[in-house]
């Protein structure tokens, strides 16, 4: 693929969890990354986001998927997400729910997942069953949907934006 230049992605092909959590903050910021307009390299946040990540569970191991990377998987088939928020949020089951549904495609026997917070120390279970099967399966067709548009979605109201690294390509004079 040729940096920068728009390729679709096929229904065959997999998403990742960059794809569900840009979806489930924006379907703008998702339309725009597809097409190789990448600002989280210059953000503080994302950052910041990933150093929580590395220096809260030193002892855990990513698991690569290809397409997606879950920060751990325990014994049972739980997924784990760390996220650097101080508060909890759908879009952060969204994307757990979305990485047992890449484990059950792989064959795995998935029975849900946790985000945890490290800065406000708090978790937050995630199930899994036929309903958040369902649920991602949706999620993952509205991503399919915002990627194969071909005008990007309305953006947020500005107040949304607050902290998104996609700001200034929105909101820029």
């Amino acid at each position: 693929m040729t940096p920068g230049l728009y390729h679709p992605v096929e229904d065959s092909e997999p998403l990742g969890g960059v794809h569900i959590k840009y979806l489930c903050h924006c379907p703008r910021q998702l339309w725009l990354y597809m097409r190789g307009y990448r600002p989280e390299a210059r953000s503080d946040r994302v950052a910041f986001g990933e150093v929580v990540a590395e220096t809260s569970f030193t002892r855990r191991r990513e698991v690569d998927l290809g397409e997606a990377r879950i920060d751990w998987v325990t014994a049972g088939a739980i997924v784990h997400e760390t996220k650097s928020s101080r508060a909890p949020s759908a879009d952060h089951a969204a994307q757990v729910r979305h990485y047992c549904l890449l484990l059950e495609r792989r064959g795995i026997t998935v029975r849900g997942g946790v985000v945890h917070y490290p800065l406000i120390r708090r978790t937050t279970e995630v199930t899994w069953d036929d309903n958040a099967r369902a649920e991602a399966e949706d999620t993952e067709a509205k991503a399919r949907t915002v990627i194969a548009a071909t005008t990007p979605p309305e953006r947020l109201s500005r107040g949304k934006c607050r902290g998104c690294s996609y700001l200034d390509y929105c909101w820029g004079d």
